[in-house]
């Protein structure tokens, strides 16, 4: 009896405790402060345990839960809540915005993390903190925004790219710049997006974060995430923006006048001319962008159409382009499965002249008129004479023409699907079509190129398509007590092919003034013809892994590895593997720091690689020789037939370029997050950099003796480099003065200048320096102006020192200029830090933004100075230069540190003034007007056309060369401009 009464105690114990735990449906919307309506994606979870479900679309939610149970509700950028169930069964939330978190969520490769979690140098840009004003590139809204990241344009050629560059040289090839992700595809090209359509930009600087992208990560990765579908159901918004610009030239080089040009001895023709003025122009702009964004039936979406038109300062260059982009976002089984769709189409047609046009506008004969009526048929009605580098600069912008056309597709396709609360499976298949048309043409009349060839014409046309397939696993759970992980692995195929055609001829009977008509070119063979095309494929087969741990929300663990194999390395290193691990801790978690509210160290390891630049660098690559006549009779063609030549021998051990590198870092918060910032320190080493070496044919090959050398160079892993640098970014936040509101920001770097290493494969196989650049013609062409030696610094200026003036007034030398022995180190081109202030002021319905930024301690070679200075009788034809540091030179110009300048410049970037105009209207819900100015001004004491950093020549070669030849200003650089914009921008209800 006992027993009986005991088993029925601990039966009614266990019943009534089943009916304490009886679980209910519990339901609700949870809506954000800032603007009421549902927010998509919001966490709902039961306290203490993993279970939970997020918010559908438009914010509602369903959970079964007991009455003892307690609620979390969460958002990133939003204060979480807390309510204990009780005997609701209804429960709205509002969650308020946090302002301290708004920028919490940062995305890293292949997902997104809490930004408390990050262990990696990552810096995260939104749009208030954007560039203004005239972007046409998304390039732009970064420049100075981020220590570290150098993004540079010399001049101001609307149509000329951007040299991008995380942390230094990371290569010698083409791949310098970071690798873009656009929503998730690596590679795209920046052009495919519209700079209005951005909603973030994030930047991997660091070994660790980047390796997740294995070989294509040594450059860093700039992730770029687009105003993805996100509305309330039934709602449609839409928005309006545009603007027109005006350019005009902010800089250009000072000459003699007419009368001083005459003076000091050169020919008068009796007029007076302002060669610029007849070049330039009043740049006009116009930009518009419409988005509407909306959803029905759990399908949201965003449409936009960006249109933009820009023109030069120089007559004849314009742009103008059309984006347009589609993003489709779906849900289904109760929200389990979101399907994504992303498409944009750019379409867009340039035109440019010869920017050598610029160089002979400051130089040319100011006595000269723009037109000859004396000589109206051989130059078309243009003034122009018979004499070396002697050329009207109006005929040249007039008689060569130069466009194209390119046409963009990027389409992506992404599924997700949660198979269980914390295990999530993810596919997207991703298409880039590229295709560029170019054109160039060459008057009969134009005197440089086109006359003795009596017209030329040329088109060239580049397709290149992409593909992508991802999969991916992510598993989030709580292994321990306080400790969660997150997994991720994946893999990932990329197949590229790029194909194109050209061809060029000359001698037409008339002036067609277009490439259109290449049939009517009656030479097509010899001297200024050229016929060709071409076809390459390359593969890249990834698979990777990471996991991060988390404990007590202080201590903080990543480690991934990736696994790739790429068809263009030799067959003994098709595949390379590349790990990282990272750590951090939350200091201020571990003991009170007073003021300092947050504290996290961080220390990272990782190791990247670089994809060259051809997928046939490792083969015995056979290409088109010359022209074989077999029976030597030139009076028969029919045994004409065009020969085999290898251009490079194989090698079967090509491999590689790594970067390892190890960074510690920083991210601090003081007075509740009133001072936020970063601070880095890293040290990265390149190995086995990329380069093709001249061999001697017949000799044993360097790289397997059993070869013999059947081509005069080889593809070799050759050079190491090592560099490192120091890092600091600050913001205050929301300063108040009086009623104004100021939020200013600081970065800078301090930079370790890349040294050489090695450029040496083996003992017998290498270099003890390499020189390149020289400075050209007329009479510079043979000694290079810049060495790269083991053991120095790259992009050192090499040659004689000035010493000063003899008694003729002609230069005075530490060396012979045919002596490159007795040269010596003159400076170096690359900078020792470079920096950014931007500052944000709001008063009431006003704001206003400036931006300033700078470069320092590098140095430049002033082309203007160095050919157009002298006063010597063989530089009459041509005007002078003048500047605060021109002395009186009789002789011939000749290179030396006369002519390197500091180049080290504060610029004001960019500024704007806004203001929100109030309104009360049923359908408009926001009107804002806006002027804004770029490069207003910029300090200097360098006396060229632009300051600005040049890490590349593209005068002088392919992109290895180039990158091996920084420092110098060619006298083709278009002149910098100055940039007024006003603009509207108004959101409809």
């Amino acid at each position: 009896m006992k027993k009986f009464l005991l088993i029925l105690l601990v039966m009614s114990v266990g019943f009534q405790g089943a009916l304490l735990a009886q679980t209910k449906t519990v339901t609700g919307t949870v809506t954000g402060g800032d603007d009421g309506l549902g927010i998509p994606r919001a966490n709902v979870t039961v306290k203490g345990t993993t279970r939970g479900t997020p918010t559908d679309l438009d914010g509602n939610y369903s959970i079964d839960v007991s009455a003892d149970e307690t609620l979390v509700f969460s958002f990133i950028g939003y204060v979480s809540q807390e309510v204990l169930v009780g005997s609701q069964t209804t429960i709205n939330i509002v969650l308020q915005p946090d302002v301290a978190l708004l920028d919490e969520v940062v995305v890293v490769g292949y997902g997104s993390q809490e930004k408390k979690e990050i262990t990696s140098s990552v810096a995260s840009i939104k749009p208030e903190e954007f560039n203004k004003g005239n972007i046409s590139n998304p390039t732009q809204l970064l420049q100075g925004k981020v220590a570290g990241l150098s993004i540079t344009r010399p001049g101001g050629d609307p149509n000329g790219g951007f040299n991008i560059r995380l942390r230094g040289l990371s290569t010698f090839g083409a791949n310098s710049s970071p690798l873009i992700v656009l929503d998730g595809v690596p590679g795209a090209d920046l052009s495919n997006v519209d700079p209005n359509d951005i909603v973030s930009i994030d930047v991997l600087k660091d070994g660790s974060g980047a390796a997740i992208y294995g070989a294509r990560g040594s450059s860093g990765v700039i992730l770029v995430t687009t105003q993805q579908a996100n509305s309330a159901e039934g709602r449609t918004n839409v928005s309006l923006n545009s603007f027109v610009s005006f350019d005009n030239i902010a800089n250009n080089i000072d000459v003699l006048s007419a009368s001083e040009f005459v003076a000091r001895g050169g020919t008068d023709f009796g007029s007076e001319t302002d060669w610029i003025d007849e070049l330039t122009q009043t740049g006009v702009s116009y930009a518009t962008n419409v988005s509407v964004t909306g959803a029905f039936g759990g399908t949201s979406y965003r449409a936009s159409v960006n249109w933009r038109q820009n023109e030069g300062i120089a007559k004849g260059v314009s742009n103008e382009r059309l984006n347009t982009r589609l993003n489709l976002a779906h849900t289904a089984i109760n929200d389990r499965l979101r399907l994504n769709v992303n498409l944009s189409m750019t379409n867009g047609e340039n035109s440019g002249i010869n920017n050598g046009a610029f160089r002979y506008a400051a130089i040319y004969n100011p006595t000269a008129p723009v037109f000859d009526n004396e000589n109206t048929v051989n130059d078309g009605g243009f003034f122009q004479r018979d004499l070396f580098d002697f050329f009207n600069p109006v005929a040249l912008s007039q008689q060569q023409k130069f466009g194209g056309i390119t046409k963009q597709l990027l389409s992506s396709y992404r599924a997700e699907f949660d198979i269980l609360d914390d295990l999530t499976v993810a596919v997207q298949y991703s298409q880039d079509r590229f295709n560029q048309l170019r054109g160039a043409f060459w008057s009969r009349l134009d005197p440089q190129t086109g006359f003795g060839a009596r017209g030329v014409a040329a088109r060239n046309t580049d397709d290149r398509f992409t593909e992508i397939v991802t999969g991916t696993l992510n598993y989030t759970t709580e292994i321990a007590t306080d400790l969660n992980m997150t997994a991720l692995v994946g893999m990932e195929r990329q197949k590229r092919t790029f194909e194109g055609f050209n061809a060029q001829v000359r001698q037409f009977l008339f002036d067609s003034n277009t490439w259109n008509n290449l049939g009517g070119g009656a030479i097509r063979v010899g001297s200024n013809t050229s016929i060709g095309s071409y076809k390459a494929v390359d593969q890249l087969n990834s698979a990777f892994a990471r996991f991060n741990f988390s404990y007590q929300g202080t201590y903080f663990l990543s480690a991934s590895l990736r696994a790739e194999s790429f068809s263009g390395f030799g067959e003994n290193e098709k595949t390379g593997y590349f790990p990282a691990l990272s750590a951090g801790a939350e200091l201020a978690d571990i003991a009170d720091l007073g003021p300092v509210n947050s504290l996290k160290l961080r220390v990272s390891y990782g190791i990247t690689g670089n994809l060259p630049p051809s997928a046939t660098l490792a083969l015995p690559v056979l290409g088109n020789g010359g022209i074989v006549d077999l029976d030597s009779d030139p009076l028969t063609t029919d045994d004409n037939y065009v020969g085999l030549r290898q251009f490079q021998n194989q090698n079967p051990s090509l491999k590689w370029e790594t970067k390892k590198e190890f960074d510690v870092g920083i991210d601090f918060a003081i007075f509740d997050s009133k001072i936020t910032g970063t601070m880095d320190y890293y040290t990265r080493n390149v190995e086995d950099l990329l380069f093709n070496v001249p061999v001697t044919v017949g000799a044993p090959s360097a790289v397997d003796p059993s070869l013999i050398n059947t081509a005069s160079s080889t593809w070799l892993n050759l050079a190491d480099l090592q560099a490192g640098g120091f890092e600091f970014a600050a913001s205050v936040n929301d300063v108040k003065l009086g009623q104004v509101s100021w939020t200013p920001s600081i970065n800078f770097t301090i930079y370790d200048k890349t040294t050489i290493e090695s450029l040496s494969f083996s003992p017998e196989v290498g270099f003890e320096f390499l020189r390149f650049a020289t400075p050209g013609s007329p009479g510079q062409n043979n000694n290079p102006i810049i060495e790269n030696r083991v053991g120095q610094t790259l992009g050192n200026f090499y040659g004689p020192r000035f010493l000063g003036l003899d008694e003729n007034n002609e230069y005075v030398l530490s060396a012979d200029i045919n002596s490159p022995d007795d040269f010596e180190v003159l400076g170096n081109a690359l900078p020792d830090g470079d920096f950014g202030f931007s500052n944000a002021f709001s008063l009431g319905d006003w704001d206003l933004t400036f931006f300033l930024r700078g470069s320092f301690g590098h140095e430049l070679y002033n082309s203007y100075r160095g050919f157009y200075e002298n006063q010597d009788s063989g530089s009459n034809t041509w005007n002078s230069v003048t500047t605060d540091k021109t002395p009186v030179v009789l002789s011939t110009p000749t290179f030396s540190d006369l002519y390197i300048e500091d180049a080290s410049f504060i610029r004001l970037d960019n500024a704007q003034l806004g203001y929100n105009v109030p309104t009360s209207s049923e359908w408009i819900s926001n009107i804002r007007v806006y002027v804004a100015a770029q490069n207003l001004f910029t300090i200097t004491d360098y006396t060229g056309i632009d300051p600005e950093v040049r890490y590349t020549d593209q005068a002088n070669g392919n992109g290895f060369t180039s990158s091996l030849s920084p420092g110098i200003e060619r006298r083709n650089t278009y002149f910098t401009t100055r940039t007024v914009t006003v603009g509207t921008t108004i959101n409809f209800k």
